[in-house]
């Protein structure tokens, strides 16, 4: 459904779009607030639909990213060069490292950053040594009220990550001293939190 045209004669398209696809629930939605608008006429709504691209699947991600990025605080509308809702820039953004700091397959981050609306976020990156993952900093992250509260839910994400791998016997994969060496820095961390608290 490339080149959509949001008017009367693409509802036909969208109903087969909707009878013959899955969806998640947020898709589902803007599809349907798509619909009611073409059945209502509402053509100032449907253009700001519209400028969100040009298939309904690009129009129905791009709208949700705004959609998200305005929980931060983030009105900007723009996109790159691809089509593709441009990611808003965090401020504060901040990265702590656990472990080795001189080899990044033997240390995890947390980073936590704010919107414009003051509302935090984190993303936590882990590796055992050899396995791993990685999230980046996002508006579909978490959300909270504060730093403190964003960095104690990454410091509590990353040590249960670290407490399930620990005395693991696949020491290929999970190094015991990589993950010993996290849970040190992680309990150094929640620690020296608690104590800034008292003050």
């Amino acid at each position: 459904m490339e080149d959509l045209k949001l008017n009367v004669l693409t509802k036909d398209q969208i109903t087969v779009h909707l009878k013959e696809s899955c969806h998640v629930k947020y898709e589902s939605e803007i599809i349907n607030e798509i619909m009611e608008n073409l059945n209502n006429n509402d053509f100032t709504k449907l253009e700001w639909f519209q400028q969100f691209g040009d298939s309904l699947r690009t129009i129905t991600l791009n709208v949700y990213a705004y959609r998200k990025q305005l929980e931060f605080g983030f009105t900007e509308i723009s996109f790159n060069q691809y089509g593709w809702f441009t990611k808003p820039e965090f401020l504060d953004q901040e990265k702590l490292i656990f472990g080795n700091p001189e080899h990044y397959m033997q240390h995890s981050n947390i980073q936590v950053a704010r919107g414009i609306n003051n509302v935090w976020t984190n993303a936590v990156s882990y590796t055992f040594g050899c396995a791993g993952g990685s999230s980046p900093l996002s508006v579909y992250g978490e959300q909270f009220n504060s730093r403190k509260d964003a960095l104690a839910a990454g410091l509590n994400k990353l040590k249960d990550l670290m407490m399930a791998k620990l005395n693991n016997t696949d020491t290929t994969n999970y190094k015991q001293p990589v993950i010993i060496a996290t849970l040190k820095d992680i309990t150094a961390a929640q620690i020296n939190m608690v104590q800034l608290s008292l003050f």
